[in-house]
């Protein structure tokens, strides 16, 4: 896979930054977390001190800024340490690019607005990512966390310019690599939250290749609704039988919550037993892959589950990998985000290559 360090002579050439910016923001236009886009700022900078005019491209699904990046343009200078232009539509990308290069001077980088504004993205429209490529020498994917998705700006757009991986990418490559090829003595998967979709196939890739796996959140009922456990209101998936096909539910590896905490006929939060259980388990792990929380953490009356498990985490001396946005968020809360040793901008993303599958993003940069 080629990366920006391949990159040799970026004197005045015009790159394409796939960048993810898509954070949550609060009702005051206030971004809430900023973990991927400071993540963003090595990539960007590296770009910048090597002479090169940037235009950078996310999209963003907040609708607290009616899915556009406008108003958030001061947040992001203070966030990247550069001042950002802002490029309303991809038709005046052009005339941006002709407005600098003719004096020779270096450019501020630019963003355009959201790339979902223009239906040829999600539809990965040929068309489209010619139109975003235009006028450009190099195109260089900083956003893992749309590399599981048939993005225009994703995919196709390597066919159109000389592709090359960001920092982001290449840290995400190699250290989820690490998290799936390391021997199994002493790996632990922490699976948690809702979408089991996209998370068990992650313990099926891991079974064999993990000492043990610990589940909690939508994830853990849906196996012990299919162990025969009367799951009352809780939420579950009304396929668990099919997403689990073929999963030894079983498994003295595969490990699920024997207690928990039950508010109006649901189960939001693992119990005391379970939590210790896991802390046992967490002790003694060389290292610790962690995704999802364990219950509904944003009520601070079944948070305890997912902090002290992400406490116990913090105080392990393993390697210790997580991802996810929740996983981010709850965390982050707290304040031990800098405990963890590599935290992934990906969460759908980091499901998909911890699965094994082959994610469009990396492919299109050649990645095998």
């Amino acid at each position: 896979m080629k990366t920006v360090r391949d990159l040799t002579d970026l004197k005045g050439k015009k790159v394409l930054l796939r960048v993810d910016f898509d954070v949550p923001v609060d009702d005051k236009g206030e971004i809430q977390e900023s973990f991927r886009i400071k993540k963003q700022k090595e990539t960007l900078d590296h770009l910048i001190n090597q002479g090169a005019h940037v235009v950078i491209v996310s999209h963003i699904s907040d609708e607290s800024v009616g899915k556009s990046f406008a108003s958030l343009i001061p947040q992001l200078h203070v966030l990247l340490g550069h001042e950002i232009n802002f490029i309303k539509t991809v038709s005046e990308v052009g005339s941006y690019l002709e407005r600098y290069l003719p004096a020779g001077r270096q450019a501020q980088p630019a963003l355009l607005d959201n790339l979902r504004q223009n239906e040829g993205e999600e539809k990965n429209d040929p068309e489209f990512a010619k139109q975003l490529g235009e006028g450009f020498d190099y195109y260089v994917n900083n956003a893992f966390a749309v590399c599981h998705r048939e993005n225009a700006s994703v995919s196709v757009i390597a066919k159109i310019l000389p592709a090359y991986a960001g920092f982001v990418i290449e840290e995400e490559v190699n250290r989820l690599s690490d998290a799936i090829n390391v021997s199994k003595e002493g790996k632990i998967i922490i699976i948690g939250g809702a979408k089991a979709s996209t998370k068990v196939p992650v313990i099926r890739h891991f079974l064999d290749k993990s000492e043990y796996i610990l589940t909690g959140g939508v994830v853990a009922n849906d196996i012990l609704k299919e162990k025969g456990q009367d799951m009352g209101s809780s939420v579950v998936d009304e396929n668990s039988k099919e997403l689990l096909v073929g999963l030894d539910l079983q498994d003295p590896r595969l490990f699920t919550p024997t207690d928990f905490i039950v508010f109006d006929n649901k189960i939001l939060d693992i119990g005391d037993g379970t939590m210790h259980s896991y802390m046992d388990i967490i002790s003694q792990a060389k290292m610790i892959v962690w995704n999802g929380p364990m219950g509904l953490f944003e009520n601070q009356a079944f948070a305890k589950g997912t902090d002290e498990i992400a406490k116990a985490i913090a105080a392990s001396s393993a390697v210790k990998i997580m991802g996810g946005g929740d996983t981010i968020a709850a965390v982050n809360r707290l304040g031990l985000l800098d405990q963890f040793d590599f935290v992934s901008t990906g969460g759908g993303a980091m499901l998909a290559f911890l699965s094994g599958k082959k994610l469009p993003g990396l492919v299109a940069l050649e990645y095998e």
